[in-house]
């Protein structure tokens, strides 16, 4: 895992101007603390940090292909290649020689034979540049669920690329502006597919293929969900997600550095635990790592909800007993959680405040203590989209409306601080154009309607813009750690087989994941398999709430912050005047948190807000 940066200009000779695409490059030291490196010609910068996890010797970058005195090709590559070593064998067949061990080398070769089509051979999670001095051709390519991110910035003549935005905003020609449209990308809580919240700057889409020429650029999809009768029976396809599992997680078992699993003793961690666990025992190695986190006085502070109806812990010691894996739980407290190195850390990393609340100071957190013993963690993420784990699944006011079901969850996070903001920006209707781009794109199966019809609809909802948050948020977090997080459960093609599993099937038990469940009964407690849906833990002590209320206070007073322009005036006059007043008192953790994010996150970058 490592993160890329580079300038290409079709137009000028930009050899001379190195200072730039290093400044570029060293943004992303904290996702490559291994190595570094930039590649230079009259037309291209391309840089790489890295994080070796294979061929820790040998898959330094950027890469080269070189044929007598001339380069053929030049790549700079973030991720894993899981099948690397089956398309290695094919190139090898093809009389491909190889000079390193790494997935680099072969991601390379597979270029120089198949041209832009090789990505489709490829299994993984990935984002990578390629740059064709022969062709002066430019390729930006993202694997198909989008698990690894790829920022790009047209300019006049050429383009910047980087792994992050901060990477692309180290470069003088580069936008620092946030306008309308960014304000309503935060604010919607719905991440759109190719969208950045910075004036000027895109994503590549999950499964494309970006082609930068100097005669303009071409976009190609090479992946998407396609919807497909299902034939299987029920024994059938519980059998087939079961061995996709085992060889899936299996696979992603392949590192030359200590791994881990992040254990949360849901059905989602516990089954990859278990069957990473039978697989590092099978090849001869000792108990898996695991890992969780909880906090200071848990037991005495949880209050259930909806969310979190039961508390991790006693689970979590179930499969640890059940498994036998070697087990750390990361215990957090408040001064942890508000400390302003923390906050600036969090923000820095994700490059723009999210709807999460205290989660992201604590994911932060942990992921830095699992840094101290682990370079590699296998997680759960992406389970609930394909599998139907949301509650929001089961409820018909959340699926039978014509918006994203966590749309209603997340304008409950936000009572009156934002008001103003909302209703300048519009975000209901931007929130409703996004809507109607997602229903349109939902591949659709001849003569389906009703339920199934609805539930095809929501599923895609899930599986193209809510698990993608959740998938950047644990890669900038983890990445700003130097930790490489690999999730399993968003393999394209475990995706793609539950993805059109029938509705009814899908729930043939009568509750959520059923598939999940049969597929998985012999490997997790009887208890976990019985265990009602928890979301990721939060801090009940409510001293955090209390604190952060009183950072909204002082940051009321400052008529300076540059957050002020966002907020009502009479809510930030209620709570400067009576901190623990019922004005005060009714705010969400959600919105203290994102005003409190959303300043330090302007501060920080010195961004210009446009609303």
């Amino acid at each position: 895992m490592c993160g890329i940066a580079g300038w290409v200009q079709f137009d000028r000779d930009i050899s001379a101007e190195t200072r730039v695409g290093q400044a570029m490059t060293g943004t992303m030291a904290c996702r490559g603390p291994d190595d570094e490196g930039l590649w230079t010609d009259p037309h291209a910068q391309i840089g790489h940090r890295r994080l070796a996890v294979i061929d820790i010797e040998g898959g330094r970058q950027p890469m080269t292909a070189q044929e007598q005195d001339r380069t053929l090709a030049v790549l700079t590559y973030s991720g894993e290649v899981y099948n690397y070593r089956q398309v290695r064998a094919e190139l090898v067949s093809l009389g491909h020689t190889f000079r390193t061990g790494s997935d680099t080398e072969v991601v390379l070769r597979a270029y120089l034979e198949w041209g832009a089509t090789f990505v489709d051979r490829l299994h993984g999670m990935f984002a990578f540049a390629i740059w064709d001095p022969r062709e002066q051709e430019l390729l930006l390519v993202r694997d198909r669920l989008g698990i690894k991110p790829l920022f790009y910035h047209p300019l006049p003549g050429g383009v910047l690329f980087g792994s992050e935005p901060k990477a692309i905003l180290a470069h003088p020609a580069a936008d620092r502006t946030v306008d309308a449209d960014g304000l309503r990308e935060i604010f919607s809580d719905v991440q759109t597919p190719g969208a950045s919240v910075y004036r000027g700057m895109r994503q590549v889409r999950p499964g494309h293929v970006i082609r930068f020429r100097p005669d303009g650029r071409g976009d190609r999809r090479y992946w998407g969900v396609e919807a497909r009768e299902h034939t299987d029976d029920l024994d059938t396809t519980i059998g087939t997600i079961r061995g996709l599992l085992t060889d899936i997680v299996t696979e992603q078992l392949v590192a030359d550095v200590p791994l881990c699993v992040l254990l949360s003793g849901g059905l989602d961690s516990s089954t990859v635990t278990a069957l990473a666990a039978r697989a590092v025992a099978g090849a001869g190695g000792g108990p898996l790592r695991t890992f969780s986190v909880d906090f200071v006085d848990q037991d005495a502070n949880f209050k259930p909800d909806i969310v979190r109806p039961v508390q991790d812990a006693p689970y979590i010691r179930e499969v640890v007993k059940h498994v036998g894996t070697e087990h750390r739980e990361i215990v957090l407290g408040n001064e942890q959680l508000l400390q302003p190195e923390v906050r600036a850390s969090v923000i820095r990393a994700l490059d723009h405040p999210l709807f999460m609340g205290d989660t992201d100071a604590s994911l932060y957190l942990l992921f830095r203590s699992i840094r101290e013993h682990s370079t590699v963690a296998l997680s759960g993420e992406g389970s609930d989209e394909s599998f139907a784990g949301y509650p929001y699944f089961h409820r018909p006011e959340y699926m039978m409306v014509d918006e994203f079901p966590w749309s209603t969850a997340s304008r409950s996070c936000l009572t009156g601080l934002f008001a103003p903001a909302l209703a300048d920006l519009d975000v209901a209707s931007y929130r409703a154009d996004q809507y109607q781009q997602a229903l349109a794109e939902v591949p659709r199966l001849a003569g389906e309607t009703g339920l199934p019809k609805r539930m095809r609809e929501v599923l895609h909802f899930f599986v193209t813009r809510f698990v993608s948050e959740l998938l950047s948020r644990k890669d900038r977090l983890s990445m700003a750690n130097g930790l490489e997080v690999r999730v399993p459960y968003c393999d394209h093609r475990l995706v793609e087989y539950v993805f059109n599993v029938p509705w009814d099937m899908k729930g043939f038990d009568g509750r959520e994941k059923s598939l999940l469940r049969a597929a998985a009964a012999d490997l997790v407690p009887a208890s976990v398999l019985s265990r009602p849906k928890t979301g990721y833990p939060v801090t009940h002590d409510s001293a955090y709430d209390r604190a952060a209320r009183e950072e909204l206070a002082k940051l009321s007073g400052d008529a300076n912050a540059p957050v002020q322009p966002l907020l009502s005036q009479d809510v930030l006059r209620a709570v400067r005047d009576d901190p623990e007043g019922a004005t005060t008192s009714a705010l969400t953790r959600v919105e203290v948190d994102l005003a409190l994010n959303l300043n330090s996150w302007l501060e920080m970058n010195r961004l210009r807000l446009v609303p």
